[in-house]
């Protein structure tokens, strides 16, 4: 790793929901060996193992996403030089809004869940998100997937045996009320909801958004409708497809030429510290 006062050293990866930050294992390991400080912020209640997750899901049902990002924003100004973002699937909404406040030098979200105003809602993604939106009592609670459901979701790539080791080692329930309030129903609700970005905002971190060309929950042309929404931003904003790759981008096989691609880029696009006076 090439250093200086411009460049980071420390890369924030923010996990997505159904997962902890556990799902980014390979990932710390890999950005390690090449210097890096890597953190792996949970959201509030998620600080504890996936199995005690398990065991009492109801800890996290209440959670919402305003005291999700001031706790990640937190842990980003913590930093001293400007961070590395990198969220995947529903932390890749949380990305955007922590590029929003001003935070990072550069910030990748891989399969992105989209901010509000996003239309593009493809057969797959229903599907996939069916199950939880299927009974309005999941508002309430923390629901999960079953087997199937998260190998359609989530590892469609995958054997339906290789997706229940995937499963077993790091599915956990998520707040219902994030499917409901904050994904697909918040673009029929009046005003702004709190997924609501300004993508016309010039003084942000360059944004990639890096999509799987498989993925069943958050398919390519979310991501690319996503991205098109900051067009009139003066900010870089990019968009890539790796094709025949599921939602399961952070461990499935050849997850290492995401991994690199993103940092690649961050490094690449990564905006200077801000001068202080």
């Amino acid at each position: 790793m090439t250093s200086s006062a411009a460049t980071p050293d420390t890369i924030v990866l923010i996990h997505g929901l159904w997962m902890t930050p556990r799902s980014w294992e390979g990932w710390v390991t890999h950005y390690q060996s090449q210097g890096y400080t890597v953190l792996t912020p949970g959201y509030p209640g998620f600080e504890i193992e996936v199995e005690a997750l398990r065991e009492n899901p109801e800890i996290i049902a209440d959670l919402t996403v305003p005291d999700t990002v001031d706790h990640l924003a937190a842990v980003i100004e913590s930093v001293a030089t400007p961070p590395i973002l990198i969220g995947h699937s529903f932390g890749g909404t949380l990305t955007q809004l922590l590029v929003a406040r001003g935070l990072g030098a550069a910030a990748v979200v891989v399969d992105s869940a989209p901010t509000e105003g996003v239309r593009v809602n493809p057969p797959s993604q229903i599907k996939s998100l069916f199950p939880i939106l299927k009974n309005p009592g999941n508002r309430h609670k923390a629901v999960g997937f079953s087997p199937e459901e998260f190998h359609y979701a989530f590892t469609n790539t995958l054997s339906a045996e290789e997706s229940k080791k995937v499963y077993d080692r790091y599915h956990i329930a998520a707040p219902g009320n994030w499917v409901w309030a904050y994904g697909l129903i918040a673009n029929f609700k009046p005003g702004h909801q709190e997924t609501w970005v300004d993508y016309s905002k010039d003084d942000r971190a360059p944004l990639l958004f890096i999509a799987g060309g498989a993925d069943h929950i958050m398919p390519a042309s979310v991501n690319k409708s996503n991205a098109k929404h900051y067009h009139k931003s003066a900010a870089v904003t990019d968009f890539h497809e790796f094709e025949g790759r599921s939602h399961w981008t952070c461990a499935e096989p050849g997850w290492e030429a995401v991994a690199d691609y993103a940092l690649e880029w961050a490094l690449k696009n990564a905006a200077p510290p801000a001068a202080t006076a």
